[in-house]
């Protein structure tokens, strides 16, 4: 026997030996529509939007997705000289002249806007936070926090209720008014419009204080454009007691109080907004995540929206949704935050997203979107650990995540595998058993089926490959072409390719190119032509921890 022979055999008697893993996918079973809930992104710097790495990056978010993306940003009223700093932006669209009078300008904001719409995206148009001439508590206003300060000191004079409410909703007014002017009516009213961010954390008024904004704000932005889509609370924390009584007491507000602008009852409601996040920490000198805790507050969330008959039927939107809470806290500062730059945070964005499908299916909900609050930090350093897609222009693994979800359409139909965790589960307890969480989420076509398939586990402790046969059934065809796409350390990973570089901060022009090609999605090996017998076909892979796989299946 040659010494090739011998190692083949020795790899196969290996892989054959390993736990088998299996995933059976049913395309006769169609458990709902491959919503396009991934398509959402926002981030806290506005101004990063039209500088260079932040319009190479909407390029490509806009390129991977087979239907507009939605936007979202804070501080798009906040007074400032537009210079971008961490948590910090600013427009400067209002100022008030000597006299009080007040003073519009739209040329930041149009900067963000137009960036967005010249790559067929949309805003999810963040109304905030309050200009430093309107605040009843202006000064101190422009904070300067950096990674490692308390985060509380982000909380300056735009968090606080305007001097007047009258001059809010006219500034609310003139800029949905403006942007009809400038996008046109119809492109205006595809577009979603929402009150503040976390008034839970982020309001330093009372509660009441809030609920007469969002009355003056809702009706500005229906004067200004009646079609209109406004809604809220883009709450914090949505599992937690303090959440949960600010949701239902708004939905009481919106429902039956009086109007503080209209003095009738009610205010107008188009979306329910909530946000989602894990909470990640170190252990025995790893991360661990903690999936479950996200999940909580997705099962939260949709619950109440479940509960209210008023509320069921209108779109849901996790108006963040990931893995912690501080997108510019870097793994330097915030050692717990080390998933970012690799596979942790693909794999991850993987399972996570595939849990949000089952929780809206359990409870009957309209789910619309769940907004991936990572974009890009303009002139950081390389892999610095923030929660972003791409650094300095190179895309991270994560993003090769969505490159796989835009390739999946039409129908979802259902997956069954003996390592994929339970719904219940993953709520309860997230992943934290012996054994990973191997699952997948699968779509079909007329003319074609994807498997998104994962080998994930909350403790970023690597373990060897996984065999995984993935079995597919209701085939009406004989033959088959099969690409897979795949996410790991060898592949679609710029990554582990920088760290084999000497983690360079300074690299040359011919590193960058080599660093740009690794973070694009790539394939293993070439298609292939695979035989369908019986109406099924049998896929053998072998899958490394934190590894994510698309099978592509075309005929």
């Amino acid at each position: 026997m040659s010494k090739y022979l011998l190692i083949a055999g020795l790899l196969f008697c290996n892989f054959a030996n390993a736990q088998q893993v299996t995933i059976a996918v049913d395309l006769k079973k169609e458990t709902g529509d491959m919503k396009p809930v991934w398509a959402w992104f926002g981030y806290d710097e506005p101004n990063y939007t039209y500088m260079k790495d932040g319009k190479k990056l909407l390029s490509e978010i806009a390129a991977l997705s087979p239907v507009p993306v939605y936007v979202r940003a804070h501080s798009l009223l906040v007074t400032g000289d537009g210079v971008a700093a961490l948590k910090w932006g600013s427009t400067n669209a209002y100022t008030e002249d000597a006299n009080g009078n007040a003073v519009y300008n739209w040329t930041i904001i149009d900067s963000i806007f137009d960036t967005y719409i010249k790559r067929g995206m949309k805003p999810l148009a963040q109304i905030g936070f309050m200009p430093e001439a309107m605040s009843t508590n202006p000064s101190p206003y422009k904070h300067n926090w950096k990674p490692g300060d308390p985060y509380g000191n982000i909380i300056t004079g735009w968090a606080y209720p305007p001097k007047d409410y009258t001059k809010w909703a006219e500034l609310v007014y003139q800029w949905v008014k403006h942007s009809v002017d400038r996008y046109g009516k119809k492109e205006v009213e595809s577009w979603w419009w929402e009150l503040w961010n976390e008034p839970n954390g982020y309001w330093k008024g009372t509660q009441e204080e809030f609920f007469k904004l969002y009355d003056y704000t809702a009706d500005a932005v229906k004067r200004a454009l009646p079609a209109a889509k406004i809604g809220g609370i883009n709450i914090a924390g949505t599992a937690g007691k303090n959440a949960q009584d600010w949701m239902h007491a708004f939905v009481k507000h919106c429902f039956y109080d009086t109007n503080y602008v209209t003095k009738k009852i009610g205010s107008p409601i188009d979306m329910i907004l909530f946000h989602a996040k894990g909470s990640p920490k170190v252990v025995d000198d790893h991360v661990q995540m903690n999936m479950g805790r996200q999940l909580q507050d997705i099962y939260m969330g949709f619950k109440f929206a479940a509960s209210y008959p008023q509320l069921k039927n209108l779109p849901i939107v996790i108006g963040e949704s990931d893995p912690e809470g501080c997108a510019a806290c870097g793994m330097k500062t915030n050692p717990s935050n080390g998933y970012r730059n690799g596979t942790m945070y693909s794999s991850y964005t993987a399972a996570s997203f595939a849990r949000k499908y089952l929780l809206a299916d359990s409870f009957k909900v309209n789910f619309l979107g769940a907004v991936t609050w990572a974009f890009e930090f303009e002139d950081q350093p390389w892999f610095y650990g923030f929660r972003d897609l791409a650094t300095n222009g190179v895309d991270k693994p994560v993003l090769n995540v969505f490159r796989m979800f835009g390739k999946m359409k039409g129908k979802r139909v259902a997956v069954t595998g003996n390592q994929m965790y339970d719904l219940k589960t993953m709520v309860d307890s997230s992943v934290r058993r012996n054994y990973n969480d191997v699952g997948g989420l699968a779509a079909k076509e007329k003319k074609s089926a994807t498997i998104m398939v994962w080998n994930y586990h909350d403790d970023d402790v690597m373990k060897p490959a996984l065999p995984v046969a993935v079995s597919i059934d209701g085939l009406t065809v004989k033959t088959v072409t099969l690409t897979q796409y795949r996410i790991d350390d060898k592949h679609s990973n710029s990554y582990e390719v920088w760290k084999k570089m000497g983690s360079p901060q300074n690299p040359t022009a011919t590193q960058i190119a080599a660093l740009e090609k690794a973070g694009q999605l790539q394939t293993i090996g070439k298609p292939e032509k695979l035989k369908v017998i019986n109406g099924k076909l049998a896929v053998n892979i072998s899958l490394p921890q934190q590894a994510v796989s698309l099978l592509k299946i075309d005929w």
